[in-house]
């Protein structure tokens, strides 16, 4: 049986068609493994955000942005990191294209010492805080004092980096000055780009 090719069969036939395929090749070879090297585990281990990317059995896509101190996303071990999903606006859009197709991308970027991303891909599956402790004893406590509703864990298949052109830097704010979630709505950001007040205009125009 032929070994199984590195990236989808579209991408192969771009590169083909765009005649990247030798440079392509040279970036698979040289920076796409199935697990984390040890560079990537402390790489994991330090980052405070990470964006999500997760999609239906259709194919509809959703792209999330998950965040928390540093160790929030876990890794148990080199092939295997886990992630806490916490009470949110309660549509549950990433876990529910997981429950349908498991395949999800990871998006880290350093923003402000070294400028450089890890692209994580993988297939996930969704635990309960209470069994993935009794299986993960040092999994991080929970964030400002709320328990995870429960934890996403992902098998990694590809690791590979994002390199830095066109990364911008940025300077960190202390933890103490900055305004943390909330269930407030206003403190939140309310209805920031006017949605739920353009759904109401046509009915509050009808009634004057």
């Amino acid at each position: 049986m032929p070994e199984k090719l590195v990236g989808s069969d579209g991408e192969h036939a771009l590169q083909d068609s765009l005649g990247t395929s030798d440079r392509a090749e040279r970036f698979y070879d040289d920076q796409v493994i199935d697990h984390l090297n040890p560079t990537m585990v402390d790489f994991v281990a330090r980052m405070d955000m990470a964006f999500i990317a997760t999609a239906d059995a259709n194919g509809e896509c959703d792209s999330s942005f998950r965040a928390g101190t540093p160790g929030f996303l876990h890794v148990i071990d080199d092939h295997t990191i886990a992630y806490p999903e916490y009470r949110g606006n309660g549509v549950m859009a990433s876990l529910g294209n997981i429950s349908e197709n498991p395949h999800v991308g990871i998006l880290m970027i350093d923003f402000v010492r070294d400028l450089i991303g890890l692209h994580v891909n993988g297939t996930a599956r969704v635990v309960a805080d209470l069994d993935l402790r009794e299986s993960t004893p040092d999994l991080p406590p929970a964030e400002r004092g709320k328990a995870a509703q429960v934890w996403v864990v992902v098998e990694v298949e590809e690791a590979y980096i994002h390199c830095r052109k066109h990364i911008p830097q940025m300077v960190p704010v202390a933890r103490d000055q900055r305004e943390w979630g909330t269930d407030n709505v206003r403190a939140k950001g309310g209805d920031y780009f006017g949605v739920k007040a353009g759904k109401r205009a046509p009915a509050i125009a009808e009634a004057g």
